[in-house]
């Protein structure tokens, strides 16, 4: 008799613990995995000016307005993209104009008319690889950019038939080249289109 008891017992037992088992096992299959922003942190762009240790009034004021437009195209970058860089500017009165390197470095000269966002958004797209990266050359070389994602959102912007150009390190539409390209709307679209960019290889 015991032994007929404890198969009773196992029985019994199997039948009340495998329908919960199985339940879990079913919750686990079917449970959507969690979206790719909550499972990683989005990378950050950002920046650090060189100061000289006893600034000139002239120092103290291009780092002023240096400040001013760079915290406005980071944080545009920032609120727009997933983007990440580490980037050090400095105050270098020889320089013509502005510019921006690969390898994280942004001068700014003399001249307070570029010493705005929309030069430190196109500076910054530079530090991320436009003009300046292997995939730059390989994707945008022909004068026209070939990779899909970009070419897709400028579609997007303004019709089917839309292209990004390229040359001379630059591209356009919304490539912040000039002053006169300027507005909140081409500013949020340069930064969904060099984080396009990026995604295409550059």
């Amino acid at each position: 008799m015991r032994p007929r008891k404890a198969v009773i017992a196992t029985l019994t037992a199997a039948l009340l613990i495998g329908p919960g088992v199985a339940q879990a096992a079913t919750a686990q299959t079917t449970a959507a995995p969690a979206p790719a922003r909550d499972r990683a942190a989005a990378a950050t762009i950002t920046w650090s000016l060189v100061r000289a240790s006893n600034p000139t009034e002239d120092q103290r004021t291009a780092y002023d307005a240096i400040t001013r437009a760079m915290n406005a195209a980071v944080a545009r970058y920032n609120n727009l993209s997933d983007l990440g860089k580490t980037i050090t500017v400095r105050y270098e009165p020889g320089v013509p104009t502005a510019d921006g390197n690969i390898n994280g470095t942004i001068r700014f000269g003399s001249n307070r008319s570029y010493m705005n966002e929309r030069t430190a958004l196109h500076e910054i797209s530079h530090t991320l690889g436009v003009g300046t990266s292997s995939g730059w050359s390989r994707i945008g070389g022909s004068g026209t950019w070939t990779g899909g994602q970009a070419t897709a959102l400028v579609r997007q912007y303004d019709g089917s038939g839309a292209k990004i150009s390229t040359g001379g390190g630059h591209f356009w539409p919304y490539g912040l080249n000039y002053d006169n390209e300027w507005s909140n709307t081409a500013a949020d679209r340069h930064v969904h289109i060099v984080a396009a960019m990026v995604r295409d290889g550059l």
